[in-house]
């Protein structure tokens, strides 16, 4: 299978702003492009890149004052295969996780651990430990929160989509991932391309957010927002949760003026 995956976005700068951009796909999916990931800046601007410490692609710039849109088109080949299934994948002792793993217990800026260790495990203490247990999670949190685009808040924490029951992406991915550590799950928030491969069309495209969890001795996916297995995901960044791998962290005031992406299944 091959996909086409992309974006736009537009930004207005009163004035020079540095900006730290996560808008490439993620190392481990750069066997599968077609060609060299591009990002283009109109206008032209000096460009660096690096590896941050979770091993995602990061770029360095600054932008000019005025208007710059910054934008990729890509191909990318995949296997279209559904997301895996390891029903029988158990969960570590903590004593028993990789040094790497423990940091994804930790609470962070939107995963309040300290604030909803009580609930996940009156919630959950019942279940299956391991894969069951993640699983009842995301159908928990899935049935939870009411999505709406017009529901999406920068601000929002886990605690608050647990009070509000309503979000985005970011939001069902937050909670579940919050729950996850509060039960010594080690779990990390995903951001990616997403299209509608396999299901019928569900909106506006936007990037998405999923999770990993560590189970069975390797990461496994999940999806609270959508709550079923997807074809064609398309990693761009790993982290703690958002403040890790936002698309675009500016140092100065700037004004988004379009935000366009695009995930295709390329017929043939």
């Amino acid at each position: 299978m091959r996909i086409r995956a992309g974006y736009q976005i537009v930004y207005d700068c009163p004035q020079p702003t540095p900006m730290l951009l996560m808008v490439s796909p993620h190392p481990s999916r750069m066997p599968d492009l077609e060609a060299s990931p591009f990002v283009a800046l109109d206008p032209p601007v000096p460009v660096r890149q690096y590896n941050d410490g979770f091993g995602n692609l990061c770029t360095r710039i600054t932008a000019p004052a005025g208007r710059l849109t910054i934008s990729t088109d890509l191909v990318v080949r995949d296997p279209g295969s559904w997301d895996r299934q390891v029903p029988e994948a158990m969960q570590h002792p903590l004593e028993e996780l990789p040094d790497e793993a423990v940091v994804f217990l930790l609470g962070s800026r939107y995963c309040e651990t300290d604030r909803l260790s009580e609930t996940a495990w009156s919630l959950f203490a019942h279940t299956t430990p391991g894969w069951a247990r993640v699983q009842a999670i995301c159908d928990w949190v899935h049935n939870h929160i009411t999505f709406g685009y017009e529901h999406a808040s920068s601000q929002r924490t886990a605690w608050d989509a647990y009070m509000e029951r309503r979000g985005v992406c970011r939001d069902y991915a937050h909670l579940a991932v919050t729950f996850c550590r509060c039960l010594n799950i080690p779990a990390r928030y995903c951001t990616g391309w997403l299209g509608d491969i396999g299901v019928p069309p569900g909106g506006p495209m936007d990037f998405a957010a999923w999770f990993e969890v560590y189970l069975g001795g390797e990461w496994h996916t999940f999806d609270a927002r959508n709550n079923e297995p997807r074809i064609g995901r398309i990693l761009m960044a790993r982290g703690r949760d958002a403040t890790d791998v936002a698309i675009t962290t500016t140092f100065g005031p700037c004004m988004l003026a379009d935000f366009q992406v695009v995930t295709d299944e390329i017929p043939g």
